[in-house]
């Protein structure tokens, strides 16, 4: 199967020369196992996205210490207890979810931070973890 990144308006699944071709989004932990193991229903993002649909959650490899404290002290605050940064997937894929609306807020709402596009995600699913290095561009991943 061959992912490739969010933007633009294709359908997903679809087929092409290389394979099935889905979207994917790489999102830093803990807030891309918020998005499949919790309540994070919102991906706060500085530009809007016009797909609906299922998307690939790709767990970035980056997390710091310090990133990792902020976004702890925010989940606690939506009686969210995250694992310890050692346990959390990185530099994979871990799940599914549905993009199913997006909309600009100036305001901070739940898992919505303000002067952001709020992607509405639903419908979480958990996948076999697929390991993958990645950069900025298309994600392209071998699946039986």
């Amino acid at each position: 199967m061959v992912y490739s990144p969010t933007g633009g308006d294709c359908s997903s699944p679809t087929t092409t020369e290389e394979g099935t071709v889905m979207k994917a989004i790489s999102v830093r932990q803990p807030w891309a196992w918020g998005i499949i193991y919790s309540t994070k229903d919102i991906e706060n993002r500085g530009w809007p996205i016009n797909y609906r649909g299922d998307i690939l959650i790709y767990a970035a490899k980056k997390c710091t210490k310090k990133e990792y404290e902020i976004a702890s002290i925010f989940c606690q605050s939506m009686s969210v207890s995250i694992p310890e940064l050692i346990s959390l997937r990185r530099g994979q894929v871990i799940g599914i979810v549905t993009i199913v609306d997006c909309k600009f807020s100036q305001v901070a709402s739940g898992w919505g931070m303000p002067e952001q596009y709020h992607w509405k995600l639903e419908n979480p699913r958990e996948i076999t973890p697929i390991p993958y290095r990645t950069h900025l561009g298309s994600i392209h991943l071998p699946v039986a």
